[in-house]
């Protein structure tokens, strides 16, 4: 298990946050409203130089900073990527972001990258793998990660155990904490017909040191049932954000972070999904 004492990790943000766009980098630098820190995929700024770097070294100078991983297949069969691993701890030695994250998720298949974040079985197996890649992720980049908990459209029926249990077993094997994504919560829970308000009660909320709220597409699958996509590209829906009330009720204030990925708005639209959440937040603290 990884030594949190020895993490280099700088002080968690406050506040609200946005997935950093590089169209907003003039009005987050001019006036970022309700934002406190910002969210990076850690793929995009893996380059040596070059604008992207410049800017970011700009916007760290004012905002904490997160470094999302969404490439590392950190629930792949096969060994982690030592290149990727290797740009990886680069970037985030000299970001020195306040947090850092990856998916529970897998998304290569021997010599191959698949552009999606694949779901996995939760068995026994599964975690000692899943656990094993945090193990060396952690150690490699000298950092705890927080692991994000994934949206699916379907169960393995060779799962022996639950979702929320699965991840506070990996937490208690190798030290790391829990990015929660209220969106894939409710988003899982349509898909599956089950119950978000149980899923919140049984997860691990005290590992928590994030939170992730996005927008969904609503489609039907072949049978008329609701089908969620989570698609990071339209804003939060009333339903997910109740959720996200009852959830930092039960856990607390936490970074909470607004991801628009796909059709990005102008920035005064997520600036105020931004202060939506701050207001939840004040909620909270008063």
């Amino acid at each position: 298990m990884f030594d949190t004492q020895k993490s280099e990790s700088a002080k968690p943000p406050k506040g609200p946050g946005v997935g950093y766009k590089p169209q907003h980098f003039a009005q987050i630098m001019d006036d970022a409203g309700p934002v406190t820190w910002l969210e990076i995929h850690a793929e995009n700024y893996m380059g040596e130089g070059g604008r992207p770097l410049a800017q970011l070294a700009h916007l760290a100078e004012r905002f904490a900073m997160s470094c999302h991983g969404v490439g590392l297949s950190i629930g792949g069969e096969g060994p982690l990527d030592k290149e990727h691993l290797a740009r990886l701890k680069h970037l985030v030695g000299w970001l020195k972001p306040a947090l850092f994250s990856e998916h529970l998720a897998w998304s290569t298949h021997e010599t191959h990258f698949l552009n999606d974040l694949l779901p996995l079985p939760y068995t026994s197996a599964t975690l000692a793998r899943v656990a094993d890649h945090i193990d060396q992720l952690q150690e490699t980049v000298g950092r705890q990660m927080l692991l994000e908990n994934p949206s699916t459209y379907l169960a393995f029926e060779e799962s022996d155990m639950a979702e929320t249990e699965f991840l506070a077993e990996i937490t208690r094997r190798t030290g790391c904490g829990l990015l929660l994504d209220v969106n894939n919560v409710f988003v899982s829970a349509t898909n599956q017909q089950t119950d978000p308000i149980s899923y919140i009660d049984a997860f691990p909320l005290e590992a928590v040191g994030e939170i992730h709220l996005g927008g969904h597409d609503e489609d039907h699958d072949e049978h008329g049932a609701p089908l969620l996509i989570d698609a990071h590209g339209s804003a939060v829906v009333d339903p997910v954000w109740a959720l996200y009330e009852y959830t930092i009720g039960r856990a607390g204030a936490r970074p909470t972070l607004i991801e628009w990925d796909n059709d990005v708005p102008e920035w005064p639209v997520l600036a105020a999904e931004a202060e939506r959440a701050a207001a939840a937040l004040e909620r909270i603290a008063g």
